[in-house]
């Protein structure tokens, strides 16, 4: 399905597909007629090269969905795994176009009507709604679509994308908590949503599809809260898609792993519950059964289970409250609760309800199940990138709440820079990270009781969205920087040919060693005595004018680094100069996690370009 072997007689992609299934017939082994392929879902043509169709064998009418491109998407995986983008929308004050300017002229998305949905709920700020279902109905025919329209069920979708570029909204809180305004980190962002999952289901078709509608539409950054797990990136189609909107200076902010809510509460009626006995016995502990009506005017500790359909066991109890605590990292961890309870000496608790904190110590911390890396993709590259806040509101909790942050920072330094490239704002918003909390002590990591967390849990740091603004050096790339990352990873040429979709990229100079704005060096077992890698960065001055920087570094422990030239002197802005770093490790190879880092310090102290660097076991491969 590549775009350079079409026909000149064919005026789009979709026609020529068309055109395809037309004079393509499928014998069925069974009767030994012939069937026509006749349903094309959808033409993929921006982001990827490819076609979904659909055909009914007669043979127990199997319905089978297939991909027919160079993506090359096994059958069971298009069909059984399930990954989520945004979701859309539940009507909110933050899409209120008040003060916004007339919609510009090169955009084109549309607002699609549908169940509960019309035209014009549309304006200057929500610009676009477009929802993508065909894949979940050719899987299940007989399904009757929950909400078929570019509305949100769960909150999901307002939540993040009124969080990237809402508008200001006055007296807002939910129920009485939190109580403030409300609003998106880019507030002048203009916002299109693309809802491709279903309670029905979701699929990878309707993701593709989603995915390839944004980029013809003429959106700026993309907001995408998912992942494409334990495959490679030829055959990952977020990772196929970012390559192609790299290509169009599109940056794309996606989620990393997801993270945990301890504690709280967001019960919305003012209520009393003062040291009551708390109650934990393992014959109930699964608040599942009628057995638990046998204890009253308590707090029952109910534990590892699937909380929603335990509620309407515990309303019909004469149990005051309940406690969960269980596995499922969205709900409450709290085991410490449990060893207090069965502790003796009369155990008593308490729960209030309708307060905010705010301003808590310390802040902020990597959350308990934050993905870690080093990236299973490509452990070359040090991953996460960054963290940002992953707000706690309605019960939402995670990197789907982080990621909108990065989103909206990124969309501000793309109208604050138009020229940057998506790898120049990256670099820009890794380098000026912190990593000290609101105590003035490195950031810890919830995840490991608080240990001090590397930079395989949270990247370089904390966005700062000021500091990226003025970074002073940039780490740049070019879509021929990426090809030489994916030759240099063995990839053959019609794996790589999947991602990048055109053959005018070579491997004339593989390098596994990409511009990129942090160092990770990795060792085995079979590493000999001493691990030394070499690293070659090149940086950009995006100051004023000429500037003159030098190094300040912390070395990891058990690591000599050194660094050549130890001075930058630029004569102009977008000069460029390069430098290498050595890391030569001798500590031992049994998994442990050394780090620190590289700053380029402009000597008159306007800058501070960070780069973390870290050596890590080889834990993963691709």
């Amino acid at each position: 399905m590549d775009k350079s072997f079409m026909p000149k007689a064919f005026t789009s992609h979709e026609l020529w597909h068309s055109s395809i299934l037309e004079t393509v017939k499928l014998k069925d082994t069974t009767s030994g007629s012939y069937i026509n392929l006749t349903r094309l879902l959808y033409s993929y043509d921006n982001a990827f090269d490819s076609v979904l169709l659909c055909l009914r064998m007669n043979c127990k009418f199997l319905k089978i969905c297939l991909v027919l491109s160079r993506l090359m998407l096994v059958l069971s995986r298009l069909m059984l795994i399930k990954w989520s983008l945004l979701t859309l929308l539940t009507q909110s004050r933050s899409y209120m176009d008040d003060g916004m300017t007339e919609i510009p002229s090169r955009w084109k998305g549309i607002c699609e009507p549908g169940q509960e949905f019309n035209a014009s709920m549309c304006n200057n700020k929500l610009i676009g709604v477009q929802y993508f279902s065909k894949g979940v109905k050719a899987v299940y025919p007989n399904t009757t679509i929950s909400m078929n329209s570019g509305r949100d069920t769960q909150g999901h979708g307002t939540h993040t994308s009124s969080t990237v570029g809402g508008n200001y909204v006055e007296s807002a809180s939910f129920f009485g908590y939190a109580a403030g305004t409300a609003r998106g980190v880019a507030l002048r962002a203009r916002l299109a949503i693309y809802k491709v999952i279903w309670d029905e289901g979701r699929f990878a078709s309707d993701v593709l599809a989603g995915m390839d509608q944004v980029v013809a539409d003429g959106v700026d950054v993309i907001s995408i809260f998912l992942g494409f797990d334990n495959v490679p990136l030829y055959e990952d189609p977020v990772a196929i898609a970012s390559f192609g909107t790299m290509e169009k200076g599109i940056l794309v902010s996606a989620s990393a792993g997801n993270v945990v809510i301890t504690g709280w509460s967001t019960y919305p009626v003012s209520a009393r519950v003062n040291e009551f006995p708390l109650i934990y016995n393992e014959s109930i502990s699964g608040c599942n059964s009628t057995s638990i009506y046998n204890f009253n005017n308590g707090i029952i500790i109910c534990e590892n289970v699937n909380f929603p359909f335990q509620f309407d066991t515990m309303a019909k109890s004469s149990a005051t409250a309940a406690i969960y605590i269980s596995d499922d990292p969205i709900i409450f961890k709290m085991k410490t609760v449990i060893s207090y309870a069965k502790s003796g000496a009369n155990p008593v608790a308490s729960i209030s309800f309708q307060q905010t904190i705010v301003r808590s110590t310390p802040a902020p911390v990597v959350a308990t199940y934050t993905l870690q890396g080093p990236s299973p993709s490509y452990p070359g590259i040090l991953k996460p990138d960054i963290m940002a806040p992953g707000s706690e509101f309605t019960m939402i909790s995670g990197t789907s709440m982080a990621c909108p942050h990065s989103s909206g920072i990124v969309a501000l330094l793309k109208g604050a820079h138009p020229e940057w490239s998506p790898a120049a704002i990256r670099s820009a918003m890794i380098t000026s990270a912190i990593n000290i909390d609101n105590t003035n002590s490195p950031i810890k990591d919830s995840g490991l009781n608080y240990s001090i967390a590397t930079p395989l849990a949270m990247g370089a740091g904390l966005v700062n969205p000021n500091f990226a603004l003025n970074p002073g050096l940039v780490y740049d790339a070019t879509p021929q920087d990426y090809i030489n990352l994916l030759c240099a990873m063995k990839f053959t040429r019609k794996q790589i040919l999947t991602i990048t979709r055109s053959s005018t990229y070579t491997c004339q100079n593989a390098s596994s060693d990409l511009n990129y704005p942090s160092f990770i060096a990795l060792y085995t077992n079979e590493t000999g005595a001493t691990l030394s890698q070499r690293f070659i960065r090149t940086v950009t001055n995006v100051g004023d004018g000429p500037a003159n920087y030098s190094i300040n570094m912390t070395v990891p422990s058990n690591t000599n680094i050194s660094v050549y030239p130890s001075r930058l002197s630029f004569g102009c802005k977008y000069e460029k100069l390069s430098y290498t770093l050595t890391v030569q490790y001798s500590g031992n190879k049994t998994g442990e996690v050394v780090f620190g880092s590289l700053t380029w310090v402009y000597v008159i102290g306007l800058h501070a370009v960070t780069s973390p660097i870290v050596v890590a076991p080889m834990i993963h491969t691709w």
